[in-house]
């Protein structure tokens, strides 16, 4: 599944569903999918999802396995955040809903 979250502070961003899910939880919020967050609840959902990015990052990372054939770079979960925090930025900037829903 893919989630797209949008805004009209702001282009789509389309992430995979797993990914989603974990954000939309740091954020506070249940990670029902499709919803949405009113925009006086913005910024407290993006203080959330950055206190929490910034919980994680401290935890040491899971050794994940490696195939000797082909090497995949890890991707941090802060790094794949980055497009949703600049989209809940912008939202909170412009005083813009945030809303998602999954590609079906």
């Amino acid at each position: 599944m893919l989630v797209i979250f949008s805004s009209q502070a702001s282009g789509n961003i389309t992430m995979f569903g797993d990914i989603a899910v974990q954000l939309l939880k740091m954020m506070g919020h249940s990670g029902t999918v499709p919803s949405a967050i009113l925009a006086k609840d913005v910024p407290a959902a993006l203080a959330n999802l950055e206190a929490a990015l910034g919980v994680a990052e401290q935890q040491p990372e899971s050794e994940e396995p490696t195939d000797d054939i082909e090497e995949t770079p890890f991707v941090s979960l802060s790094h794949r955040a980055l497009p949703l925090i600049d989209l809940l930025k912008a939202a909170v900037k412009d005083e813009r809903n945030v809303q998602w829903t999954d590609n079906n």
